[in-house]
């Protein structure tokens, strides 16, 4: 199994996770984009101390960026939003 510091990469926070966070009790991370489900999955329950219910991932395509002279775009990015069992909670989430 990977380092899960190297799986998981950032929490997402902005106004969408936060509803996911309070619906449906899912929260949100940029993970490496070569890493499955099951991988972060694995990371989450290790990292946290909190059990999965499901994972979702999202391939995120790079934007362009530059100019006519420059041209280039960001690089591929993966989002994760991960299905904690009810009653289950991330400290990090809960203090924002």
């Amino acid at each position: 199994m990977k380092d899960p510091r190297k799986v998981i990469l950032a929490p997402i926070i902005n106004e969408k996770s936060m509803l996911l966070k309070e619906k449906n009790n899912q929260v949100s991370f940029w993970v490496d984009p070569a890493a499955n489900k099951i991988e972060i999955k694995q990371a989450v329950e290790k990292l946290f101390d909190v059990k999965v219910v499901d994972v979702q991932t999202i391939r995120v395509k790079g934007k362009p960026k530059g100019g006519y002279r420059n041209p280039g775009k960001t690089s591929l990015r993966k989002k994760a939003i991960v299905r904690l069992q009810p009653g289950q909670t991330i400290e990090f989430f809960e203090t924002i």
